[in-house]
């Protein structure tokens, strides 16, 4: 086989199992049962939270760098592009959730819901809003580069794995296995790129 043959093979590969990996949760979620008892703004929370959990994939990914097709320079402006699409469909989620209970969504935000998914679910929130606040004011903030980059990786991994923790113990729209692959997707991905790229190393 060609070498630019093998390339294009390993490129629809990825790319494909990223799609795969993202879309399904979402298209089997469409599918569930369950929506047929939800109210559309209920819904709506439901989906931006599944596609929070499926952006949570694709940044490790785009800022390591394994994905194929897109080049260095590319990779950080889509990084940060994804981060915003990321904070929005929280912000929806949270939201939307708020509309449909306002009290529920105050009991999680005070860590005295009684499921505990809602904990999980909370601390994701802020570690978002957190990494997304010190990415937006890095100059700013004047942190060294290795002091921010721990900072900026240690929030993303925190929301990354409550992100899991939170998505897997609700029995909601989302199909089982599809809804496990996403999450530990999301967290091999995470880890991969840490530990590639060295996040804790001195240069």
């Amino acid at each position: 086989m060609r070498p630019g043959a093998t390339g294009t093979t390993r490129t629809v590969v990825i790319w494909g199992a990223v799609a795969a990996a993202t879309v399904f949760p979402i298209a089997l979620a469409a599918t569930s049962p369950q929506l047929a008892w939800r109210d559309p703004v209920y819904i709506s929370a439901g989906f931006a939270g599944i596609a929070a959990m499926a952006l949570l994939l694709i940044q490790p990914l785009m800022i390591g760098g394994y994905l194929p097709g897109v080049p260095p320079h590319r990779r950080r402006l889509i990084h940060r592009s994804v981060g915003g699409v990321l904070v929005a469909a929280v912000l929806v989620h949270v939201g939307a959730l708020w509309l449909t209970s306002a009290p529920d969504v105050i009991d999680a935000l005070l860590f005295r819901s009684p499921t505990p998914f809602s904990d999980w679910g909370v601390i994701a929130m802020w570690t978002t809003f957190a990494v997304a606040v010190i990415a937006a004011f890095r100059k700013r903030l004047k942190l060294r580069p290795r002091v921010w980059r721990l900072a900026h990786t240690a929030l993303a991994a925190v929301t990354v794995v409550c992100s899991a923790v939170h998505a897997i113990q609700i029995e909601g729209t989302m199909e089982t296995f599809s809804k496990y692959a996403l999450c530990a997707a999301a967290i091999a991905a995470t880890v991969k790129v840490c530990t590639d790229l060295r996040v804790w190393s001195v240069r």
